[in-house]
């Protein structure tokens, strides 16, 4: 899908739908046909360009009219810096990793592409990150934000460092919860055995924080490599108004970054505490059937002693032979509970 973001008579106005067809965009958004949003004048009137899922004609189309080359799904997913960060002419191209699907719970990461002109921004993108749909409600009540191309970037740039804070505040609350199951777990959840429960849930939480801090990071990673590229290479598509915003963003990211990596060390100290609690759990039932082992073995002994058929055993004719044999097995098998009691061990 093809999306055009121009301002026109101090407001915004969003026109959106395919090359072969209409589409209808949501209701509060100026619609034209998509003949009309894909022709040369619209392309050439838009200050942001935003291609999700393109199809060749649409890239064809946003490659025509601001002539440049528009990055391939392929291309986006290469990883040397070389292919990501890169400059023709004064024609910036970044990609980077985006988090998205923390809402809905079925999260990942997916490269984005930015081509900044000095006309226009063209984004192309296979996944929407909840950062660009709150950007272009933003951008509707506030059209100063689409001003030029590269503020349209970095104030989106921004929009994201704000909504990889919410995820790392959230993640920060869930790592809270799993730490209280972990080390405050009252006497009623131990007698009503829901503690082993609690851990497990702990560890389910400990493996989403961990993935969605991580990838978090990846993303942290992402902006810090775009905005050193951006401020290294002094394009002209970047305006001097907005040096301080570049700034500002550096400073944020930096933060959440340190944030970051100290929410992933806390995850990984969490997750070996649950571990060791796990491990001791267990270590509590294996010495349980341990010494319930070692109990019984004396009683067993002396069952098997008396349990032997030879015809010379003067125990077998006494009138109290049994209650002695039972007696006995009783005797040696309370002595080692006694005696594992006052060692501590029970």
């Amino acid at each position: 899908m093809l999306s055009t973001w121009t301002v026109e008579d101090g407001r915004c106005c969003l026109r959106e739908g395919a090359i072969s067809d209409i589409t209808a965009a949501p209701p509060e958004f100026a619609h034209e046909s998509a003949v009309e949003v894909a022709s040369s004048e619209n392309l050439h009137r838009a200050v942001w360009i935003d291609l999700l899922n393109p199809t060749l004609a649409e890239e064809r189309a946003v490659q025509s009219a601001l002539s440049l080359e528009i990055p391939t799904r392929e291309e986006m997913q290469e990883i040397e810096s070389s292919s990501r960060l890169y400059r023709e002419d004064e024609t910036l191209f970044l990609t980077a990793n985006f988090l998205y699907g923390i809402d809905s719970g079925d999260y990942g990461s997916a490269p984005i592409s930015f081509v900044l002109t000095s006309s226009a921004l063209v984004t192309v993108r296979y996944a929407t990150p909840r950062a660009f749909t709150v950007f272009c409600a933003r951008a509707q009540r506030h059209p100063t934000l689409l001003h030029s191309p590269d503020a349209v970037m970095l104030h989106l740039f921004e929009q994201v460092v704000d909504r990889l804070a919410d995820i790392l505040e959230k993640v920060g609350a869930d790592m809270d919860k799993a730490s209280q199951s972990t080390f405050r777990t009252s006497q009623a959840d131990i007698k009503m055995h829901r503690r082993n429960d609690k851990l497990k849930d702990a560890l389910f939480t400990l493996g989403q924080v961990g993935e969605v801090t991580t990838r978090a990071s990846e993303t942290l990673l992402g902006l810090s490599r775009i905005l050193t590229f951006v401020g290294a290479e002094k394009a002209t598509a970047i305006r001097k108004e907005n040096q301080a915003l570049i700034k500002t963003l550096v400073r944020d990211v930096r933060s959440l970054v340190e944030h970051a990596s100290f929410l992933n060390s806390k995850a990984q100290f969490l997750l070996d505490a649950v571990l060791g609690v796990l491990n001791v759990e267990q270590t509590k039932i294996i010495k349980t059937f341990t010494v319930a082992s070692v109990a019984l073995m004396p009683p067993t002994l002396i069952a098997s002693i008396y349990g032997m058929n030879f015809e010379f055993m003067p125990e077998l004719k006494l009138a109290f032979g049994y209650p002695m044999a039972l007696l006995l097995m009783i005797i040696s098998a309370i002595l080692p509970i006694v005696y594992f009691r006052r060692k501590g061990w029970l």
